[in-house]
């Protein structure tokens, strides 16, 4: 049994966004074979969520997430060469705390949940020298924000922040390939993904393990509460003040729901997510759109929908709310990057639309399609079961045994 210090932007509980859902699973897997100890940043009330946490591993005093305005983003822009996503939780505090967990216990591995912690690497390499360092990609952030910078110029109105993904993108390349160079294992969430890191980083794909995202299956399997409240035809998911999930609403709601609702005016449609970015308040005019903001469980809004739309235009890795939506049995339109890094077929597991066309035609005839609907749901809920966390267990068992303990072979 191996101790290990694992590293993560926020505390993996409550698992509110794709992020945590995947760490809080790593964090499970993990503490099968191994003694874990988790520091963790904290966006919230620093002890919301440390009971759950502290019944699997030993939870170290989490750290506020630093308060950073623009003007602190563009002074960073213009003083050092680092990428904003390794600037945004620089902290001192959480660097001392690091250290003391570093020089107190003696681990023989640290893990690094995703590239904006990868600054810390440095700390572990020179406190800890002795600990391997496993870098978890959630995303291949270099491939990110160049969709992300190609979407948004064919907008004018956001050629400022085009041009901001511009600037970050050689910023963002350099920094990823140091940091899969820093480390001793290197995670990707799919085989799309570890192509494209090993392309950055300069390394070998085999260098790369695919631990893919999961869930636990039987939180969405379970019957949830039907109520009007949460009962509407169309749902999307998603932290709402992602740059991704933002674009996709924005997009869909100008180009596809106007649409669909002259169609069939009586069409609900539930945003639901925390932190409603100010670009989408303009949404809550429309008719039949409900933005929720956080809610305590995505589940019941899944479970009370007809379809679950990803109209994604920008994005990497792979999209957990895909997942979810299948586990739970809705129906699933999505474009064809949304669906990125599944082994999964239009018509079969979900349907592909990419232009308002296609989404208007498809939406409008799954509505109208009890039966396809169901065919759907079936073969979703059976897909689903292959991303079951309890499954990533071996996977992450044999990259600590081959990480750890190869020289005693």
């Amino acid at each position: 049994m191996a101790h290990i210090l694992m590293l993560t932007p926020q505390l993996p509980y409550p698992p509110q966004q794709g992020t945590s859902l995947r760490n809080l699973h790593m964090l499970r897997a993990l503490a099968q074979s191994h003694q874990v100890s988790l520091l963790s940043f904290s966006e919230g009330e620093l002890s919301l969520g440390l009971e759950p946490l502290e019944s699997v591993c030993r939870v170290l005093p989490p750290v506020r997430v630093p308060a950073r305005s623009s003007a602190d983003r563009i002074r960073q822009l213009a003083t050092n060469s680092l990428p904003d996503v390794a600037q945004r939780l620089r902290n001192p505090e959480f660097s001392d705390s690091l250290i003391r967990a570093l020089t107190t216990d003696s681990y023989q591995a640290v893990q690094v949940e995703g590239l904006e912690l990868g600054p810390y690497i440095e700390l572990v390499r020179r406190y800890g020298p002795a600990a391997h360092i496993v870098l978890d990609c959630h995303n291949a952030e270099t491939e990110l924000q160049r969709r992300a910078m190609q979407v948004d110029f064919h907008t004018p109105s956001r050629w400022p922040v085009a041009l901001y993904s511009g600037l970050q993108i050689g910023r963002l390349a350099r920094f990823e390939k140091w940091a899969t160079q820093q480390a001793d294992a290197i995670l990707a969430v799919s085989r799309s993904d570890r192509a494209q890191l090993a392309k950055i980083g300069g390394v070998e794909e085999e260098r790369i393990r695919v631990v893919p995202n999961t869930i636990d299956i039987a939180e969405y399997e379970r019957r949830w509460p039907s109520t009007p409240e949460v009962t509407f035809d169309l749902v999307f998911t998603g932290k709402m003040d992602y740059r991704p999930n933002v674009d996709a609403v924005l997009w869909f709601a100008r180009h596809v729901w106007p649409e669909i609702r002259r169609a069939r005016p009586h069409t609900t449609w539930a945003i639901v997510g925390q932190r409603p970015h100010p670009r989408l308040e303009r949404l809550r005019a429309e008719k039949g759109i409900t933005l929720t903001g956080r809610v305590p469980h995505i589940q019941p809004y899944l479970a009370g929908a007809s379809v679950c739309i990803m109209p994604l235009r920008i994005g990497s890795g792979t999209r957990l709310k895909l997942i979810e939506a299948m586990a739970s049995g809705v129906p699933v339109i999505s474009t064809t990057l949304g669906a990125e890094g599944f082994d999964v077929s239009d018509g079969r597991e979900l349907l592909f639309a990419d232009t308002p066309q296609q989404w208007i035609a498809t939406i409008l005839q799954l509505l109208a399609d009890e039966e396809q609907r169901a065919m759907l749901s079936e073969a979703a809920k059976q897909f689903a079961a292959r991303y079951d966390w309890r499954r990533i267990i071996p996977l992450v068992s044999q990259l600590y045994e081959d990480l750890l303990y190869a020289d005693q072979r």
